[in-house]
């Protein structure tokens, strides 16, 4: 997939803009706050219907004219021909709408894959650093971008799941066990879906982690992707029924998939209590470029590629062998932002990569001479 026009109005601080694309590298370099990773947040909203940055709608709204609404436009290529327009728009007190070739979907859920994206931002540390909470949206996010049965058991689990905790908060504590056994097979049928999906994506991504982490580290240092989850000795019908006291007492559910980790090592060790910065960064690039593999030969389509400000904690051997990785044609179109032009640019010919600049300042974007 590759985006051939972006038109921003009145996003974050970028009051408007509009540019033509590359089909390979295009970089987007600027002092903190000029506005570059907005550039990249806008592709990533028109992907997804939402900022990858955590912003809210009205957060998103540009505060230096105090607009009252912002739009997206993207006009794309498929790799197989196709062309999309899709037009994302919200009005403060309204409700966002995404429209693609004019058309207005009527949930938002279903616009979600048609042009799929992969993001590499700083905020990525929360992967490691935070609760298994985090991990687990991540993965939710990943599958549901070419799966949508899996989506939409994932939408019937939580519903369940709530269900459940609400039937176990009564007031005294009591709940009817015919309608906590009927559920509990709800629930165990849900989220046996959900289990064999994640097991199955996270098996795949393993090897592909490790060798990618290989190639942009020199093979320095080993690492791991696995999947941690108590379905994986025992169905999870079993393990409500065995835990029902417990959650009783305690009135939520401690057993199923909502319970569920993902486990980054290095050298056999916790990545979050052994690795370096660089080496945690390095982990996370091949992570996001193992998904990004992933969901190309699933969907048949490449994602789009943001790297978002990912260069500080990467030394120049790191940074070479990741920008000859993406450039090498496996990866299709990628977006870089980065604050150092003259780094970017020194890294970027030394591999002989053709790329295209954008200078991003005050929120303007302009392309910059070569």
């Amino acid at each position: 997939m590759y985006l051939e026009k972006l038109s921003i109005l009145n996003f974050k601080n970028i009051r408007q803009a509009e540019f033509t694309l590359s089909r390979g590298l295009n970089c987007f370099v600027g002092i903190n706050g000029a506005g570059k990773t907005n550039v990249l947040d806008a592709v990533h909203y028109l992907s997804m219907c939402k900022s990858a940055l955590g912003s809210t709608d009205p957060g998103a709204l540009n505060k230096n004219v105090e607009a009252d609404f912002f739009m997206l436009t993207g006009n794309y290529l498929s790799d197989a021909g196709s062309t999309e327009e899709v037009v994302c728009a919200y009005k403060r007190g309204g409700s966002k709408s995404v429209r693609r070739a004019g058309k207005e979907y009527e949930r938002l859920s279903d616009h979600v894959g048609l042009v799929p994206v992969v993001i590499v931002s700083p905020q990525d540390v929360f992967l490691i650093n935070d609760a298994a909470e985090e991990r687990r949206r991540w993965l939710n996010s990943f599958i549901s971008q070419f799966d949508r049965e899996y989506m939409a058991a994932l939408i019937k689990y939580n519903r369940v799941l709530a269900e459940r905790n609400t039937m176990l908060k009564v007031a005294d504590g009591v709940t009817s066990g015919e309608l906590l056994d009927i559920v509990d097979e709800q629930l165990a049928h849900y989220g046996a879906k959900i289990h064999a999906r994640r097991a199955e994506i996270i098996a795949g991504l393993a090897e592909k982690v490790e060798r990618y982490y290989a190639v942009i580290s020199g093979e320095r240092e080993e690492v791991s992707l696995s999947y941690r989850s108590e379905l994986n000795e025992t169905p999870l019908l079993e393990l409500l029924r065995a835990n029902r006291e417990r959650d009783m007492l305690n009135r939520f559910t401690g057993s199923g998939v909502h319970r569920d980790d993902v486990i980054m090592k290095i050298g056999g060790l916790l990545l979050k209590r052994f690795g370096s910065q660089g080496q945690q960064k390095s982990f996370l690039v091949a992570l996001k470029l193992a998904q990004y593999d992933d969901i190309a030969t699933r969907m048949e389509e490449r994602p789009l590629l943001l790297l978002d400000d990912l260069f500080d904690k990467l030394d120049n051997d790191r940074l070479g062998q990741l920008m000859s990785l993406t450039a090498g044609g496996s990866f299709g179109q990628t977006l870089i932002s980065d604050c150092n032009e003259e780094r970017l640019r020194g890294v970027l010919d030394a591999c002989g990569v053709e790329y295209r600049l954008f200078n991003v300042a005050g929120g303007d974007v302009t392309c910059a001479e070569r």
